[in-house]
């Protein structure tokens, strides 16, 4: 019997042992708390403070042209060249109409002809009236003759109307440069059939600079002439921005369009006819909230936001308004302009988790 007891506690003991052994190694100082889930956040931005949205344009000269006849012709010679600078008057092209000459020689005739006809009517109605004086002439006669000289001077107004246009139009058949500046493109080779109107030539002046873009009407509203707005080259997306103001708004536009917006530039050495670069439009002011699109999340509550205070995810509920390029604009009850939200690291956190903010 004493045996029998004897082995029951050794059982006892030895069950016992692995039990004080694991409390022995793990020791008093063991946290059981769970480690913090590591996220990225993001401030929550007032709805006039959030980052304009950029629309992509091309800078051009503000004054330019294209040229073209005014007649159909064969491209006679061109002597501008790409690149060539003008000045004002410089014989850019020329065009051959064999119809233009004889045209103008015919208009030339034509003026002297009348000419010649109203000098000899002129003559015998002077003579006429002194007829008339002498009781020769009867009253009729001398009334046909003033007709025909006056008929004769309205001939000779319309043939140096005719003149005037066939001069004109000879004169249409060169062309010259309008402005100082630089030919800019050019559009037809001597020898080429040219119709009246086709682009030949492109001028553009080195002085003044803008650029085009299109906006929505939600933007259009909220810019006025003389505004500044900020310009990034595209290829320097990340650069310090220069400075455009707007000289130009488009008024109309049909139903689903976008509004022109014309942007003067100042002159910098990095902008030049040619070059790609991007206008930032501010969004007209709103008592919304701005925060990143991947920091709202869909829960069975609705939308929300995982707002980080004291290294503590916290879900605030939010009614989404309307998206805003990377951004979405929001309402919360509870959430400020300031409060930082978790925009990656959503699907590892849950509401009231402890989290650790990476930079």
């Amino acid at each position: 019997m004493h045996s029998v007891v004897k082995g029951k506690w050794g059982w006892a003991l030895l069950l016992a042992v692995p039990v004080v052994l694991v409390m022995a190694c793990r020791g008093p100082d063991v946290d059981d708390t769970p480690a913090p889930v590591t996220v990225r956040v993001a401030p929550v931005l007032a709805g006039e403070d959030q980052a304009p949205l950029r629309f992509a344009g091309v800078v051009r000269s503000r004054q330019r042209a294209e040229l073209t006849f005014q007649v159909s012709g064969t491209l006679q010679e061109r002597p501008a060249e790409l690149g060539q600078a003008v000045q004002p008057g410089d014989l850019l092209a020329r065009l051959q109409n064999p119809q233009l000459v004889p045209a103008r020689d015919s208009a030339r005739a034509r003026v002297r002809e009348t000419d010649a006809q109203l000098r000899q009517a002129d003559q015998e109605y002077q003579r006429a009236l002194t007829l008339r004086e002498r009781g020769v002439l009867s009253e009729q006669d001398l009334e046909q003759l003033q007709a025909r000289r006056d008929a004769l001077e309205a001939a000779r107004g319309t043939a140096r109307a005719a003149l005037a246009e066939a001069e004109q139009l000879l004169r249409e058949g060169e062309l010259r440069a309008p402005f100082v500046g630089t030919v800019e493109a050019v559009l037809a080779e001597p020898g080429e059939f040219v119709a009246a109107c086709q682009p030949v030539l492109r001028v553009s002046s080195p002085q003044g600079l803008e650029v085009e873009v299109r906006i929505p009407e939600s933007l259009r509203t909220s810019l006025s002439p003389g505004d500044e707005v900020p310009v990034w080259r595209v290829m320097e997306r990340n650069s310090e921005s220069l400075t455009g103001v707007v000289t130009e708004i488009g008024r109309g536009s049909r139903r689903g369009e976008l509004y022109p917006l014309v942007v003067s530039l100042a002159e910098s050495p990095l902008l030049a006819p040619g070059v790609s670069v991007e206008i930032g439009v501010r969004r007209a002011r709103t008592e919304a909230l701005a925060v990143p699109v991947l920091a709202v999340f869909r829960s069975a509550e609705g939308p929300a936001v995982l707002r980080v205070r004291d290294q503590v995810a916290e879900r605030v509920p939010v009614l989404v308004q309307q998206l805003a390029g990377e951004q979405v604009l929001v309402y919360a009850d509870g959430l400020e302009a300031g409060d930082e939200v978790v925009y990656a690291g959503l699907t590892r956190v849950l509401s009231g988790d402890r989290v650790e903010v990476l930079p």
